[in-house]
Protein backbone atom coordinates (compact mmCIF):
# COMPACT_ATOMS: atom_id res chain seq x y z
CA UNK A 1 0.00 0.00 0.00
CA UNK A 2 0.84 3.81 -0.58
CA UNK A 3 0.52 7.16 -2.23
CA UNK A 4 0.90 6.65 -6.16
CA UNK A 5 5.32 6.60 -6.64
CA UNK A 6 5.82 4.91 -3.68
CA UNK A 7 6.94 1.79 -5.63
CA UNK A 8 3.96 -0.10 -5.28
CA UNK A 9 4.67 -1.85 -8.40
CA UNK A 10 8.16 -2.74 -8.57
CA UNK A 11 8.20 -4.21 -4.87
CA UNK A 12 4.86 -6.05 -5.37
CA UNK A 13 5.97 -7.84 -8.56
CA UNK A 14 9.70 -8.69 -6.72
CA UNK A 15 7.63 -9.62 -3.92
CA UNK A 16 5.55 -12.00 -5.54
CA UNK A 17 8.33 -13.65 -6.93
CA UNK A 18 10.21 -13.51 -4.25
CA UNK A 19 7.62 -15.18 -2.21
CA UNK A 20 6.25 -17.77 -5.28
CA UNK A 21 2.66 -16.15 -5.38
CA UNK A 22 0.65 -14.76 -7.33
CA UNK A 23 0.94 -10.92 -8.57
CA UNK A 24 -1.84 -8.64 -9.35
CA UNK A 25 -1.75 -4.58 -10.15
CA UNK A 26 -4.31 -3.33 -8.27
CA UNK A 27 -4.36 0.02 -11.11
CA UNK A 28 -6.25 -3.69 -13.20
CA UNK A 29 -8.72 -3.57 -10.97
CA UNK A 30 -10.13 -0.09 -11.72
CA UNK A 31 -13.25 0.93 -13.45
CA UNK A 32 -12.62 2.83 -16.98
CA UNK A 33 -14.53 5.80 -15.11
CA UNK A 34 -12.21 5.85 -12.67
CA UNK A 35 -9.14 5.49 -14.87
CA UNK A 36 -11.05 8.58 -16.93
CA UNK A 37 -11.51 10.82 -13.84
CA UNK A 38 -7.87 10.33 -12.67
CA UNK A 39 -6.61 11.14 -15.73
CA UNK A 40 -8.44 14.22 -16.09
CA UNK A 41 -6.62 15.50 -12.57
CA UNK A 42 -9.79 14.59 -10.20
CA UNK A 43 -9.21 12.66 -6.99
CA UNK A 44 -11.61 9.23 -6.56
CA UNK A 45 -13.40 9.70 -3.54
CA UNK A 46 -15.01 6.99 -1.24
CA UNK A 47 -18.12 6.17 -3.50
CA UNK A 48 -15.59 5.86 -6.53
CA UNK A 49 -13.30 3.75 -4.98
CA UNK A 50 -16.42 1.08 -3.67
CA UNK A 51 -16.41 -1.01 -6.49
CA UNK A 52 -12.22 -0.82 -7.09
CA UNK A 53 -11.79 -2.40 -3.36
CA UNK A 54 -14.73 -4.80 -3.91
CA UNK A 55 -13.08 -6.37 -6.97
CA UNK A 56 -9.51 -6.33 -5.35
CA UNK A 57 -11.09 -8.20 -1.85
CA UNK A 58 -12.83 -11.09 -4.37
CA UNK A 59 -8.99 -11.44 -5.76
CA UNK A 60 -7.66 -11.53 -2.19
CA UNK A 61 -10.30 -14.00 -0.86
CA UNK A 62 -9.71 -15.75 -3.75
CA UNK A 63 -6.29 -16.93 -3.02
CA UNK A 64 -7.31 -17.44 0.64
CA UNK A 65 -4.88 -20.19 2.18
CA UNK A 66 -2.28 -19.57 -0.56
CA UNK A 67 -1.20 -16.09 -0.31
CA UNK A 68 -0.76 -13.53 -2.74
CA UNK A 69 0.38 -10.02 -3.40
CA UNK A 70 -2.04 -7.72 -4.76
CA UNK A 71 -0.77 -3.41 -5.02
CA UNK A 72 -3.15 -0.87 -4.22
CA UNK A 73 -3.33 2.30 -2.78
CA UNK A 74 -5.19 1.20 0.48
CA UNK A 75 -5.34 4.83 1.88
CA UNK A 76 -7.42 4.90 4.44
CA UNK A 77 -8.18 2.06 7.15
CA UNK A 78 -11.61 1.58 6.09
CA UNK A 79 -10.51 0.67 2.89
CA UNK A 80 -7.70 -1.71 4.19
CA UNK A 81 -10.72 -2.44 6.65
CA UNK A 82 -13.19 -3.55 3.72
CA UNK A 83 -10.47 -5.52 2.18
CA UNK A 84 -9.68 -7.44 5.37
CA UNK A 85 -13.42 -8.48 5.98
CA UNK A 86 -12.79 -10.80 2.45
CA UNK A 87 -9.23 -11.75 3.57
CA UNK A 88 -8.69 -11.65 7.13
CA UNK A 89 -5.21 -12.93 7.10
CA UNK A 90 -4.23 -9.56 4.83
CA UNK A 91 -0.92 -7.85 5.46
CA UNK A 92 -0.72 -4.70 4.57
CA UNK A 93 3.40 -2.94 3.66
CA UNK A 94 2.81 0.70 3.58
CA UNK A 95 5.99 1.88 1.34
CA UNK A 96 6.66 5.07 2.60
CA UNK A 97 8.57 7.66 0.68
CA UNK A 98 9.39 11.41 1.66
CA UNK A 99 7.17 13.42 -0.80
CA UNK A 100 10.22 15.19 -2.63
CA UNK A 101 11.04 11.89 -3.61
CA UNK A 102 7.41 10.56 -5.32
CA UNK A 103 7.16 14.09 -6.67
CA UNK A 104 10.30 12.99 -8.52
CA UNK A 105 9.32 9.93 -9.33
CA UNK A 106 5.54 10.39 -10.63
CA UNK A 107 6.72 13.82 -12.60
CA UNK A 108 9.55 11.20 -14.27
CA UNK A 109 7.64 8.15 -15.21
CA UNK A 110 5.52 8.15 -18.54
CA UNK A 111 2.37 6.30 -19.92
CA UNK A 112 1.00 5.71 -16.14
CA UNK A 113 -2.92 7.86 -16.43
CA UNK A 114 -1.97 9.26 -12.77
CA UNK A 115 -1.01 12.67 -12.92
CA UNK A 116 1.64 14.25 -10.53
CA UNK A 117 -0.98 17.07 -9.40
CA UNK A 118 -3.14 13.95 -7.84
CA UNK A 119 -0.05 13.67 -5.17
CA UNK A 120 -1.12 16.01 -2.75
CA UNK A 121 -4.82 14.82 -2.78
CA UNK A 122 -3.52 11.09 -1.94
CA UNK A 123 -1.23 12.32 0.52
CA UNK A 124 -3.77 13.94 2.43
CA UNK A 125 -5.94 10.97 2.40
CA UNK A 126 -3.18 8.64 3.46
CA UNK A 127 -3.78 6.91 6.88
CA UNK A 128 -0.93 5.66 8.33
CA UNK A 129 -1.38 1.77 9.63
CA UNK A 130 -2.49 1.94 13.07
CA UNK A 131 -0.74 -0.11 16.11
CA UNK A 132 -3.73 -2.70 15.69
CA UNK A 133 -3.58 -3.19 11.88
CA UNK A 134 -1.53 -6.34 10.59
CA UNK A 135 1.48 -4.93 8.56
CA UNK A 136 4.61 -2.96 8.73
CA UNK A 137 5.92 0.58 7.57
CA UNK A 138 8.85 0.13 5.34
CA UNK A 139 11.20 2.88 4.08
CA UNK A 140 10.66 2.91 0.52
CA UNK A 141 13.09 5.04 -0.63
CA UNK A 142 15.94 2.44 -0.78
CA UNK A 143 16.72 0.50 -3.76
CA UNK A 144 14.06 -2.29 -4.53
CA UNK A 145 15.96 -5.45 -3.57
CA UNK A 146 16.48 -3.34 -0.13
CA UNK A 147 12.63 -2.67 0.14
CA UNK A 148 12.29 -6.20 -0.87
CA UNK A 149 14.53 -7.37 1.86
CA UNK A 150 12.67 -5.20 4.71
CA UNK A 151 9.02 -6.59 3.28
CA UNK A 152 10.66 -10.12 3.66
CA UNK A 153 11.33 -9.49 7.34
CA UNK A 154 8.63 -7.42 8.25
CA UNK A 155 6.46 -10.82 6.92
CA UNK A 156 8.58 -12.96 8.55
CA UNK A 157 8.10 -11.79 11.80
Amino acid sequence: MGVSGSGKTTVGTRLADALGVEYAEGDDFHTRANVAKMAAGAPLDDADRAPWLDALAAWMAERSGRGGVVTCSALKRIYRDRLRASAPEAFFLHLSVPRAELERRVTGRRGHFMPPSLLDSQLATLEPLGPDEDGSTIDAARPPEDVVRQAMAALDR
